[in-house]
């Protein structure tokens, strides 16, 4: 029997606001533990809430940039669970009455595009965090995070595969950090994703009993934990067994998804209207000064570049699946360097060394790799002696031109100078340089690589693959 996999995937994204979303505390990440909190966020009795109106317009803007429904009219609801890092006792969340409904976003996936529906998206705020003691059997509770705003973002179960699933995760992200509305750091839990992924045989309509796997915390995580629960839920299936709804963590040591509770739904929680926060009522003057906020966001970016620089589908599309990224390539070109050579450059030379990191972390800016571009371009270094520059502008942050008057690294393109290697070199190689002169083209490579090593890199490649011709063929070729 042949399955479908059904995946729909929840996003919390914390917001970048500077305090909490009901009171004035700092949301600042790595205070001491309880530093940051007042009787608001600790659940005192007899305290209020008061909503920040950052919280709203940030929600808006997510909201305008999903081409969503905002609802002018929209309200808080208290989700009650009881868990030790709550201390009210209940989440303030927003349930039949969210500010966001109906939204979309487009991926692409080994070259097909597809539509992405986006169910709600809704405000509400973050628990606590609990730390456990390795030695003893306790945990320790850290309130800092309580009631640090949060966007839930809730799709359609309209992916899939797990390759489609980390598609729209990876372009929800984009979206939210062109936005600058959160950070996107997942190592931190601003970024966190819990998917719901069931089974169904071909063609049936009805959907197959769900499992939710919680928390995880990085796009390779998600996609190797939605790998194995589908495999996982295959052989169940075909062994005649059944799907237990259920809540799993994944479990990146052992690759393996393990049960962590029964699956809540909604009734669960006794959801109700909070009495202590009035409903939000939205006008569109409001809503559309936001929208005039809007920067160029990572689809109409990607057109723009490849219609603009003329670069590939695929690198227009790496460039600007990070804003930071996009800036950086944008703000290279501007100072003068080709387009395509800054790409190219990007994404080897640079995102080589990089090695996963944000590109806020390196040395190099993007007016010093456009001057790097500009010295290959007038000749003054050879692109292999780029290389070396390159590597010590990334370890150092010098300027190129520095580096090359300091290492002495400037390109010989004096004639006389390189024809007298030439020469050498033909007499040191008398049978290949025969051979070259009866048709074996390859050879050529051969010459110009020794030549170049000779010159410690330093002679342009062009005029010694010139002058090696010249030498062998005469004027035969000319």
């Amino acid at each position: 029997m042949e399955f479908e996999t059904v995946i729909g995937l929840e996003i919390h994204a914390q917001l970048k606001t500077a305090s909490k979303i009901f009171c004035g505390c700092s949301t600042e990440f790595g205070a001491p533990p309880n530093t940051h909190t007042c009787p608001v966020c600790q659940g005192m009795p007899g305290v209020l809430p008061v909503l920040n109106r950052k919280v709203v317009e940030f929600a808006i803007r997510m909201g305008l940039a999903t081409e969503a429904t905002i609802n002018r009219s929209n309200q808080f609801a208290r989700k009650n669970y009881f868990y030790p890092d709550l201390p009210k006792g209940y989440q303030t969340s927003q349930y039949d009455k969210p500010i966001i409904e109906h939204g979309q976003v487009e991926i692409e996936v080994d070259g097909a595009t597809r539509i992405i529906g986006i169910t709600r998206m809704h405000m509400e705020e973050d628990a606590g965090k609990l730390v456990h003691d390795e030695r003893e059997p306790v945990s320790y509770v850290d309130l800092n995070r309580t009631g640090t705003p949060l966007l839930e973002i809730v799709s359609e179960p309209d992916m899939r595969s797990p390759q489609e699933a980390t598609a729209y995760l990876k372009k929800i992200h984009a979206i939210l950090r062109y936005l600058d509305i959160c950070d996107g750091n997942m190592q931190e839990g601003s970024f966190r994703c819990d998917a719901n992924i069931s089974l169904r045989p071909v063609g049936q309509k009805e959907f197959g009993t769900r499992t939710e796997l919680k928390n995880m915390n990085s796009f390779r995580n998600v996609q190797a934990a939605l790998e194995y629960e589908i495999r996982r839920q295959r052989d169940l299936l075909l062994d005649g067994g059944k799907v237990v709804q259920q809540t799993l963590l994944w479990n990146p040591d052992t690759g393996r998804t393990e049960p962590m509770r029964g699956k809540e739904d909604a009734h669960d929680y006794r959801y109700f209207p909070c009495p202590d926060l009035v409903p939000v009522e939205l006008d569109d003057e409001w809503i559309e000064a936001i929208r005039a906020t809007l920067p160029e966001l990572p689809d109409a970016r990607k057109k723009r570049f490849i219609a603009e620089y003329g670069l590939p589908l695929y690198d227009a599309g790496i460039l600007t699946g990070e804003r930071e990224l996009a800036d950086y390539f944008e703000l290279a070109v501007n100072s003068g360097a080709d387009p395509k050579k800054v790409s190219n450059w990007i994404m080897t030379e640079l995102m080589r060394e990089l090695k996963g990191e944000a590109i806020g972390t390196c040395r190099i800016s993007a007016q010093q790799l456009a001057q790097l571009l500009l010295l290959i371009e007038k000749g003054t270094i050879s692109g292999k002696i780029a290389k070396t520059v390159f590597q010590i502008m990334f370890e150092t942050g010098k300027d190129p031109e520095i580096i090359v008057r300091e290492k002495n690294l400037v390109q010989v393109s004096d004639v006389g100078e390189i024809m007298t290697v030439v020469q050498q070199l033909l007499e040191q190689h008398p049978d290949q340089a025969r051979e070259l002169r009866e048709g074996k083209e390859k050879l050529m490579g051969f010459f110009v690589g020794q030549l170049m090593k000779q010159m410690k890199g330093k002679a342009n490649p062009a005029m010694a693959n010139e002058l090696f011709r010249k030498a062998i063929f005469g004027d035969e070729q000319q």
